[in-house]
C-alpha cells in the first residue's frame, strides 16, 4: 500500500512538473508548431523565452533544411534576406554554457536544440544566442544503432553512450543520435510535428536553403 502511495504521488508530481513547463508557440508560413521548454535546461529556457518576448524570432526565416536531419531557424540576417542569399551567420553577440543532460534529453524526433559553431573553434560546445533547430532524424535498426554508437565513441571518447531507453526511441521514433552529448536539447515539439515533416521536405538550393521562403510569423509565450 505505501509503495503504491509513493508511487502515485510521483506520478502526480511529474504531471505537475510538465504542466508547468514553459511552452512557445511559432506561427509559421506553414502552420503552427508548439515547444515545450525543459526546465532542465535552465540558462537555454529563459534566453529562449527572452527572446521571444523580445519578438527576435518575428519574420525570421527556417533558412536551413535538410530532409531526414532537422530544420533550423534563427537566423537575424535572414529577415530582409534576398532570395538565393547564402545565410547561417546572422547570430548575437554571446553565446550559452552547454547543457548536456543526457540520457534524459537526447535528440529524439521533435527535439528542441540549440545550434552552436563547430568544435575547432567552438571547443567548449557553447550554444549560439538565437539559432536553434527542430530534429526530424530517421529511425535506426539494431544494426545501424551500433553504427551510430561508434560514432559517439569516436566523437566523444567513449563519453555518450546510448541507454535502452534511447536506443528503444531511435528505433520507433527517430532522431539523430550521433549529435547526443554534443548540442543542447532544450525543448520539444509538442504540437505541430506534421508541420516540422513538411517544412523538412522542402526542395532546398545547394546551401540547404529552401526555395519557398518558410518563414515564423510570430512567436509567442503561450504558458
Amino acid at each position: 500500500m505505501k509503495k503504491t502511495l509513493l508511487l502515485a504521488t510521483a506520478l502526480m508530481l511529474a504531471v505537475t512538473a510538465s504542466a508547468q513547463r514553459k511552452e512557445v508557440l511559432l506561427e509559421t508560413t506553414e502552420g503552427n508548431i508548439r515547444i515545450a521548454l525543459y526546465d532542465e535546461t535552465p540558462i537555454h529556457r529563459d534566453n529562449f523565452v527572452k527572446l521571444v518576448k523580445e519578438q527576435t524570432y518575428d519574420s525570421l526565416l527556417f533558412h536551413r533544411v535538410i530532409r531526414d536531419f532537422m530544420i533550423q531557424a534563427g537566423d537575424l540576417k535572414s529577415k530582409h534576406a534576398e532570395p538565393g542569399q547564402r545565410l547561417g551567420s546572422g547570430e548575437l553577440n554571446y553565446t550559452l554554457e552547454p547543457e548536456f543532460r543526457l540520457p534524459q534529453l537526447f535528440h529524439k524526433r521533435g527535439a528542441v536544440c540549440a545550434a552552436r559553431e563547430g568544435d575547432r573553434t567552438n571547443p567548449e560546445q557553447r550554444s549560439g544566442a538565437c539559432q536553434f533547430y527542430i530534429v526530424w532524424g530517421k529511425r535506426y535498426s539494431d544494426m545501424a544503432i551500433g553504427k551510430m554508437q561508434e560514432r559517439l565513441d569516436e566523437k566523444t571518447g567513449g563519453r555518450v553512450q546510448l541507454t535502452p531507453e534511447m536506443i528503444e526511441t531511435y528505433k520507433t521514433v527517430g532522431g539523430t543520435p550521433w549529435l547526443d552529448g554534443q548540442y543542447t536539447v532544450f525543448g520539444e515539439v509538442v504540437e505541430g510535428l506534421d508541420v516540422v515533416d513538411k517544412i523538412q521536405q522542402s526542395a532546398t538550393d545547394d546551401f540547404n536553403r529552401p526555395y519557398t521562403d518558410i518563414r515564423i510569423l510570430h512567436a509567442t509565450v503561450v504558458k
